[in-house]
């Protein structure tokens, strides 16, 4: 945007890769701070320096602020979910979008389904809200079967396997996909295995106890390079993701983009970005998860057809366009 100088806050150094896209437009400032960086050290800096516009893009504007400020909102399962998350980081949860609804001057949401929250829960005025669908980087494409095939030796994984990738903690629902992976092995689908890529969260050891007596039919990757994930994707059998609530859920989109077919819960914003190119599921209902996986692992017609349609999905969501779209919000915010 040649219209405007950008200047960058971290807590601490920044990603030598992250510098590389700044442009000579860019101030990078460090302001280290041990504990409440936001509220303290955040703050200070913009009483002593302060720009004509504040974009917050995690969740929480800082105690003191410009006139203008911009903040990005991206879910609100903590209210639909309670018992998923810790009780003190729902409250903190609570209380940050609570402020940033009551003072931001423009709201971003993920979805259209986390702007209805807003307005639903906080009473945001849709005056002040603007919706901003993320983007997906450009790595996630198809992947060779060579590329595919060197992952699935390096993490040892069975030939056919339903994939699933986030932090392990009770909103993502993997207690309830362990469930329906055990009854479709229970079925004729015994040589299918299940990937679930991610590092444990609270509430990890539920997930880990009811996959034990599936053995190594489940594998857990705490870790994977990030260059292997295309490769992971497109070389899975079928994505799942029934997650209870999400604001985006830009796995769904990763997955899309690598061609992988796509189940997901229907559920929050999932059927917004997901659409008609996958099969969506009720999350709370492990035999229809079950169902609809199965359909996808034995109908060879089926499975073609949703990878062509999410791979025609995914090219909508770069992150050109939502950067641009971003740039419009803040035009807006400068203007009052």
């Amino acid at each position: 945007d040649a219209r405007h100088r950008f200047r960058l806050y971290f807590n601490g150094a920044p990603d030598s890769d992250d510098l590389a896209y700044l442009s000579a437009r860019a101030d990078v400032r460090q302001i280290p701070f041990a504990r409440l960086w936001t509220h303290a050290r955040l703050s200070a800096e913009m009483l002593a320096r302060p720009p004509d516009l504040l974009f917050v893009p995690s969740h929480v504007l800082p105690a003191l602020r410009p006139r203008r400020t911009v903040v990005t909102v991206h879910d609100l399962g903590y209210l639909y979910w309670p018992d998923a998350h810790q009780p003190r980081r729902r409250i903190y949860l609570d209380l940050s979008t609570r402020f940033n609804a009551a003072v931001a001057t423009l709201i971003i949401a993920d979805s259209t389904a986390t702007m209805r929250d807003l307005v639903l829960h906080y009473g945001t005025s849709p005056e002040r809200l603007r919706v901003v669908h993320l983007g997906c980087d450009p790595r996630y494409r198809p992947q060779p079967r060579e590329r595919v095939a060197a992952v699935r030796e390096r993490y040892a994984l069975p030939d056919r396997y339903i994939l699933a990738v986030g932090t392990i903690h009770p909103r993502k629902n993997l207690v309830r996909l362990v469930d329906a992976f055990a009854a479709i092995r229970r079925g004729s689908l015994e040589d299918v295995g299940l990937v679930i890529v991610g590092r444990d969260g609270w509430g990890a050891a539920e997930v880990h106890d009811r996959a034990r007596p599936l053995g190594e039919a489940v594998r857990f990757l705490d870790y994977v390079v990030a260059d292997d994930m295309p490769a992971l994707y497109t070389g899975a059998a079928a994505f799942a993701f029934p997650s209870l609530h999400e604001g985006f859920g830009l796995p769904a989109v990763e997955a899309m983009a690598c061609g992988a077919p796509v189940v997901a819960a229907d559920a929050s914003s999932l059927p917004e970005v997901v659409g008609d190119a996958g099969i969506l599921v009720r999350p709370t209902d492990p035999a229809a998860i079950a169902e609809a996986l199965s359909a996808v692992l034995t109908d060879s017609a089926l499975s073609t057809c949703l990878r062509a349609a999410g791979l025609a999905r995914a090219g909508r969501f770069t992150w050109e366009r939502c950067a641009d779209e971003v740039a419009a919000v803040f035009g807006e915010a400068l203007e009052r």
